[in-house]
């Protein structure tokens, strides 16, 4: 069953990505990139707490699943934001109880957790100029070029107001 979004129930938002500087500002740290937009809302502070992931990307699950045990929250009140490659850059997805879809941090999640009844909100990072068939793999880590930075700005302020509603 979809549920629809309401953002008083969500009391965990949860940005996924690598830290380091070896990935700061690569198309994989979308989630990461935009709690720093999320927690200019000054709104967002009252209903949930918001942070990044302190975990490696592939390494979500245990970081995750510790957050939520430490706040006694139930899964479906948390909100991952995560890259999403099979979306192309400028839109995003907001969804609930669904598979990981090859995504290794929701995969991850999903094993900790032992479920798939938590939020989703999934941002795309396929570049337009990548190959209509290009792998995952070719483009994640690489830097946000200056033009999609600006495509990924315009998301986070859409998104970041769908969430305030």
């Amino acid at each position: 069953m979809q549920e629809n979004f309401n953002s008083a129930k969500i009391k965990l938002i949860i940005g996924l990505g690598n830290s380091g500087k070896d990935y700061a500002n690569t198309y994989h740290n979308a989630g990461s990139l935009f709690i720093d937009r999320l927690k200019t809302a000054a709104l967002f502070h009252k209903a949930a707490q918001i942070i990044r992931s302190g975990a490696f990307m592939n390494e979500s699950g245990n970081f995750v699943k510790k957050e939520i045990k430490k706040r006694n929250l139930p899964p479906s009140a948390l909100l991952v934001v995560q890259d999403d490659s099979d979306i192309a850059i400028g839109a995003y997805k907001l969804s609930f109880d669904r598979g990981a879809a090859g995504h290794k941090g929701v995969a991850s999640i999903v094993k900790a957790l032992g479920t798939e009844k938590f939020w989703r909100l999934r941002i795309g990072i396929r570049p337009k100029n990548a190959k209509a068939r290009a792998k995952a793999g070719e483009f994640v880590l690489k830097k946000i070029s200056a033009g999609d930075k600006k495509e990924l700005a315009a998301v986070f302020e859409e998104t970041t107001q769908v969430l305030l509603l």
